[in-house]
């Protein structure tokens, strides 16, 4: 579906959102029984666990990043195949890093909504890489776009530690390179994907960059009640990123003068 028809047919996302909304909202699996009000615990005690067999693989992800922002400052123009692609195959990690493992007290759990998510993610962005239907040159930051990279190496650089199951700021320059966080959870690691299609907007596939937005939102006020948790207050803040540039990434449209990409 191209820009016109999608203008044409302004049905089109509200229907693309509220099914995201419902993929969001299907059941997690348990080996063992939980109540429905335990289900952020659920999901809080997969997160612990689930991504600690892959921790030492970390670097790859920071590194890979600085070295592909490197290439299309040399090659402006000639990286949105690998970029796209580069997204596509990293949310495919994703969906096995953060959304499956086992938990102490709950046995094997699945988070399927966000296993169901991350891998339309990553089909869609691939698609886009193999359409080659992004362009990716960064353009001129306004000012209130310099405070959104300042949220994107937040979420990058993710500097917390866990005490006594009590999460904590940890302001180590290495977590730069080595936070697990970044590049295998989707909440840390989507404020950097957005902050880089923000900057390439509007050569950016519109419905990948919608979608991609849409979930980051949802996700993003779905963690807002790390707030309410005094041991997770930090993790709070570490989620501010994904909520604000996801809001930003979805307002762009709206308020930019060009339509994005087909």
């Amino acid at each position: 579906m191209n820009i016109n028809q999608v203008k044409q047919h302004r049905w089109f996302y509200p229907v693309v959102y509220a099914a995201l909304l419902l993929i969001s909202m299907v059941p997690l699996y348990s080996e063992k029984p939980y109540l429905p009000q335990e289900t952020q615990e659920v999901i809080i005690s997969l997160l612990m666990v689930a991504g600690a067999p892959y921790a030492m693989y970390a670097p790859i992800f920071h590194i890979a990043t600085l070295l592909i922002a490197a290439l299309i400052f040399f090659r402006p123009g000639k990286m949105g195949r690998l970029v796209a692609g580069y997204i596509g195959l990293n949310y495919l990690i994703i969906a096995v890093t953060e959304t499956m493992g086992q938990t102490q007290r709950y046995g094997f759990v699945v988070h399927t909504g966000a296993l169901i998510a991350y891998i339309l993610l990553g089909v869609t962005w691939l698609v886009v890489a193999i359409r080659n239907d992004l362009h990716a040159v960064f353009r001129k930051l306004t000012l209130p776009e310099y405070a959104l990279g300042l949220l994107a190496l937040l979420a990058f650089w993710a500097p917390y530690t866990v005490v006594n199951m009590k999460i904590l700021p940890r302001f180590d320059p290495l977590l730069l390179l080595t936070s697990p966080d970044y590049g295998m959870t989707f909440c840390l690691t989507t404020p950097v994907f957005l902050f880089a299609l923000i900057l390439f907007y509007p050569s950016v596939n519109s419905f990948a960059y919608r979608i991609t937005a849409f979930n980051g939102f949802v996700y993003g006020l779905f963690n807002l009640t790390h707030w309410f948790s005094v041991d997770r207050r930090w993790m709070g803040v570490l989620h501010l990123p994904l909520l604000i540039l996801s809001l930003y990434a979805l307002m762009l449209p709206r308020v930019s003068k060009t339509p994005p990409a087909g």
